[in-house]
């Protein structure tokens, strides 16, 4: 985002507040102008007030930067909490994630495991991925804990070539769960036309900022990158191994 290296820093919370009301019509025309000088032509999704005093946030798909209230000072980096030790960034991050996430349900996935599970993840995949597959083995034991997988499309290599098309013919088998196995497992899948998601689950990657797989998203929307083993997924969602 912003085409600038992303600095990564952790800010001292004097005193964090949120304020009653956002910023006025006037001053948000103030930031988006200072923002397009700084970087021409975004466009951000919204301008509010930050928890921390003289502070917007802006976000943009699921990244979050902070500009001081005049719009000389642009902080690009991790908001903590010291008292807490919260990290109040990667908070919003999730909150956006998970709203984002939300405009999908599951009959735009493919989702295995019991319906009445407690809990969630859904995973942004990609049925060529090495990674990918070594989690796909994890599924019974997640499912076993109580955990549905739902897993969303995301050939890397884009909309066109071998995944994209191999991933459309998961979606339009006729046991989608079955085909997803039979890709990952190295195998072939038959490439079938029919109306599919995958165009759009991998737009959405895209705009949350997906940049490997797998990416594993928390029912809470906290997101971790790349491959855990199920122990660890299960411990982060504050289960046991038997769904305790």
């Amino acid at each position: 985002m912003l085409k600038i290296l992303y600095v990564f820093a952790a800010w001292v919370l004097c005193c964090v507040s949120a304020y009653a009301d956002g910023p006025t019509e006037d001053e948000k025309q103030m930031i988006e102008q200072k923002l397009d000088s700084f970087a021409p032509g975004m466009r951000f999704d919204s301008i509010d007030n930050a928890p921390i005093e003289g502070f917007y946030e802006v976000t943009k798909g699921t990244q979050v930067v902070y500009i001081s209230q005049d719009g000389k000072h642009i902080f690009l980096g991790e908001l903590l909490a010291v008292d807490s030790g919260e990290n109040l960034t990667e908070q919003r991050r999730a909150t956006l994630t998970a709203d984002k996430l939300a405009r999908y349900g599951a009959d735009d996935m493919i989702v295995i495991g019991p319906q009445d599970a407690g809990r969630y993840v859904t995973v942004f995949t990609d049925v060529d991925c090495p990674y990918c597959a070594k989690f796909h083995r994890d599924v019974p034991a997640l499912n076993a804990a109580g955990v549905q997988v739902r897993y969303l499309l995301f050939p890397r290599s884009g909309l066109e070539g071998r995944s994209y098309k191999r991933s459309v013919g998961v979606w339009c088998a006729d046991d989608p769960v079955e085909s997803v196995g039979i890709a990952k497992a190295g195998g072939e899948v038959e490439y079938r036309e029919c109306e599919n998601p995958v165009k759009r689950h991998y737009e959405l990657g895209q705009e949350i900022g997906i940049r490997g797989t797998p990416a594993i998203i928390l029912d809470n929307g906290r997101m971790i990158a790349g491959y855990v083993p199920p122990n660890r997924l299960i411990e982060e969602l504050g289960l046991s191994a038997n769904g305790q």
